[in-house]
C-alpha cells in the first residue's frame, strides 16, 4: 500500500483523546452470502474522534470551500506497527475519482470510463431538453389564461346568479301586478332571459376552449416527448448500471473477489460509497479493520446535515456489507468487541419500543388507506435512523412477502390520508389516475399572515436546487409547472385557515405556494423549511398541513371513493 493512504493514529489524535473510553453507538452488520455467518464492525468513539479531525481538515481546506456536500469516512485498521487510519469520500471529489491521500475507487471503473462519460453526456443532454420542455413559455401563458378564465367565469357566474335572483323575485311579484296575456308575456320574457344566460355560458366555454386548445396541443406534445425522454433516461441508466456492476470487483477478508453484479440487483452507485471503498482497500492490503465512521460534510441535502454521523445506507451499502466483512476471523471479531485501548465497552441500548399501529381509514382486498400522523415518513429513508415509516409499520401487519406499495406520498411533517395498493395491478391503475390528474385532493392548512384574496389559483413553477435539497423554489426558467387552487375558510388574527386543492403534485408544492411572496406570502404555521423560524417557533411545533380528503375511482368496482381524515388542528 502507498504510504500516503495509511497514516498512524498518532497523526490524528494525541494525549487524552487516545485514552478516553472507546464506546460503541452503532454496528455495521452483514451476513456472508456464502456461509451465512453474521459479521459486524463497530462505530466507536475513537473512530468518531478521528472523523471530527477530518472534518476540521475539510473546514480548513480551501479546496473544500465550494465543494458539494457528500459522505466521508474513516476506517481504523490494525497494522504490524499499531493502529492506522484510512480515509475515503463517496463518488467523486471535485470531479476526480482518485485524490492523493484518499483510498482509490473500486477497481473496474476505468474499464467503463468511456462508456460512463458518453452516457453521462447523453443524460445531460436529456436533462437539458427536459428542462426546456418543462419551462416552455406556452406553459406560463396557459397558466395565466387559466387564471383569467377562472376570474372571468367567477364574474360571469356572479352576474348570472344576480340575474337569476332578480328573475325569481319577479316571478313571485308579477302575479300580484299582472294577469292574463301581459303576465304570460312577462313570464315568457323571463324564460327567454334564462335561456340567454345558458347560451352565454355555452359561448363562454367554447371561446375559452378555442383559446386554450392551441396551447394544450403544444403542451401535450411536450409532455409526450418528456415521457419518451424519461424512458430513454431510464434505459440508459439501467444499461450503465449493468455494465458498471459487471466491471466493478469487490474483495473481502476471505480473499474472495467478485463482480458487484453477482451480489444482486443493486442500484447505480453501489461501490462508490465510503464503506465499500474503505473495506475493499483494507482487504486488498491485508489490514484488519477495527472501527468505521461515516459522516456528511458540505451543504445540507435532504436529511443529511454537515458534521452528523450516519449508518450504512440501506439501498447501496447494506446489501453488500455481509460480503465485505466476510472472512474476519473469530479473533478479529473478539478484538472488535474489545475497545482499542483497555476500556470497557458501553452496554448496548435497549431496543426501541414496537411502533404503534396506524389508524386504518379504508381497506378492501385491493387497497388500504391509513391516517398518517405528522412526523412519520411515508416510506423508509436511506439510513437506519429513518427506517420507521407508514409503509414499514403496515408491512408488519401483513404476511411476509405480501405486496404493499404507496400510490402517492405525504411529506414527513404532513398528516392525513395515505393510500397504498395491495397488488401490482392496483398500484399501476391508481398511479395512472394520479399521473392523469384524475384524483381530487383536499388539504387543510393554517397559514401565518394576512391573505387578501378569498380564493384563486396559484401558478408558480417549482424547481429543486440540487445543492439545497430537499428545498424547492420558484424558478420560471427551470421549474416544473405547478398549480394549486385555494380557498380561505376562516381568519383569526394573523392565522388563516385555508383549503388547498393541488392540481399538480410537486414536492413541497403547497408549502412553497403558501410561503413564496409570489404566492400567498403566508407560510404554513410550523413550517421549518419555508416559514419564519423565530416567530413560528413561539406559535407551534408541528406543520399545520393535513391531507383531509382523497377522491378517486376504484380500479375494480369503478365506484367513486372519497376517503377523509379528521382534522387534527
Amino acid at each position: 500500500m502507498q504510504d500516503t493512504l495509511l497514516s498512524p493514529l498518532d497523526d490524528w489524535l494525541t494525549g487524552a483523546a487516545l485514552t478516553a473510553p472507546d464506546t460503541v453507538d452503532y454496528h455495521y452488520r452483514g451476513r456472508c452470502p456464502r456461509t451465512g455467518q453474521d459479521y459486524s464492525l463497530p462505530r466507536t468513539a475513537l473512530a468518531k474522534a478521528v472523523a471530527r479531525q477530518l472534518m476540521a481538515q475539510l473546514k480548513a481546506s480551501q479546496l473544500s470551500e465550494n465543494a458539494e456536500g457528500k459522505m466521508y469516512g474513516v476506517l481504523l485498521v490494525q497494522t504490524q506497527t499499531g493502529i492506522g487510519v484510512l480515509k475515503a469520500f463517496s463518488g467523486l471529489w471535485q470531479g476526480q475519482a482518485q485524490v492523493p491521500g484518499w483510498v482509490p475507487p473500486i477497481p473496474g471503473r476505468s474499464r467503463v470510463a468511456l462508456q460512463e462519460a458518453r452516457t453521462l453526456d447523453q443524460l445531460a443532454t436529456i436533462k437539458a431538453r427536459l428542462l426546456t420542455l418543462q419551462s416552455l413559455p406556452e406553459r406560463a401563458i396557459y397558466g395565466e389564461l387559466l387564471l383569467l378564465q377562472v376570474e372571468a367565469r367567477q364574474g360571469l357566474n356572479q352576474r348570472h346568479r344576480d340575474r337569476k335572483q332578480s328573475r325569481d323575485l319577479q316571478r313571485q311579484t308579477l302575479p300580484h301586478t299582472l294577469t292574463g296575456e301581459p303576465l304570460t308575456k312577462a313570464l315568457a320574457a323571463l324564460e327567454q332571459a334564462s335561456r340567454g344566460d345558458k347560451a352565454e355560458l355555452r359561448q363562454f366555454k367554447q371561446q375559452w376552449r378555442d383559446r386554450l386548445a392551441p396551447l394544450e396541443t403544444v403542451i401535450q406534445a411536450a409532455d409526450a416527448e418528456i415521457a419518451a425522454l424519461k424512458q430513454q433516461r431510464r434505459d440508459l441508466s439501467r444499461q450503465l448500471q449493468t455494465d458498471m456492476h459487471a466491471a466493478y470487483r469487490l474483495t473481502n477478508f476471505a480473499g474472495e473477489s467478485v463482480a458487484i453484479q453477482s451480489l444482486g440487483n443493486l442500484p447505480t452507485g453501489t461501490g462508490d460509497c465510503c464503506a465499500p471503498k474503505l473495506l475493499h482497500t483494507a482487504a486488498e492490503h491485508g489490514l484488519v479493520p477495527l472501527a468505521l465512521a461515516e459522516f456528511w460534510w458540505g451543504p445540507p441535502q435532504g436529511d443529511k446535515q454537515p458534521g452528523h454521523f450516519y449508518d450504512a445506507c440501506a439501498d447501496r451499502c447494506q446489501p453488500i456489507m455481509g460480503f465485505l466483512l466476510s472472512g474476519l476471523s473469530a479473533q478479529v471479531l473478539a478484538s472488535i468487541d474489545t475497545p482499542v485501548g483497555a476500556h470497557r465497552r458501553a452496554p448496548s441500548p435497549n431496543p426501541s419500543p414496537h411502533p404503534s399501529p396506524l389508524p386504518v381509514l379504508y381497506q378492501d382486498p385491493w387497497l388500504i388507506a391509513v391516517n398518517k400522523p405528522a412526523g412519520l415518513l411515508s416510506v423508509p429513508g436511506r439510513y437506519r435512523d429513518r427506517a420507521d415509516s407508514a409503509l414499514s409499520r403496515l408491512r408488519l401487519t401483513l404476511p411476509e412477502g405480501a405486496f404493499l406499495q404507496p400510490v402517492h406520498r405525504l411529506d414527513q411533517d404532513t398528516s392525513g390520508v395515505l393510500l397504498l395498493a395491495l397488488d401490482a395491478d392496483t398500484h399501476r391503475q391508481l398511479s395512472q389516475q394520479f399521473a392523469d390528474r384524475q384524483v381530487a385532493k383536499t388539504y387543510q392548512a393554517i397559514a401565518v399572515g394576512n391573505i387578501a384574496e378569498s380564493s384563486g389559483i396559484i401558478d408558480l413553477p417549482l424547481w429543486g436546487d440540487p445543492t439545497q435539497r430537499p428545498r424547492q423554489q420558484v424558478n420560471w426558467q427551470q421549474g416544473k409547472p405547478s398549480q394549486t387552487r385555494f380557498e380561505v375558510l376562516h381568519r383569526e388574527g394573523e392565522l388563516t385557515r385555508i383549503a388547498f386543492y393541488p392540481l399538480t403534485g410537486r414536492t413541497h408544492q403547497l408549502r412553497v405556494h403558501a410561503a413564496d411572496p409570489q404566492g400567498l406570502n403566508a407560510p404554513i404555521w410550523g413550517d421549518r423549511l419555508y416559514g419564519l423560524a423565530a416567530s413560528q417557533g413561539e406559535l407551534g411545533q408541528r406543520l399545520h398541513l393535513h391531507a383531509e380528503m382523497l377522491q378517486f375511482v376504484h380500479p375494480y368496482s369503478k365506484d367513486a371513493i372519497a376517503l377523509s381524515s379528521p382534522l387534527p388542528f
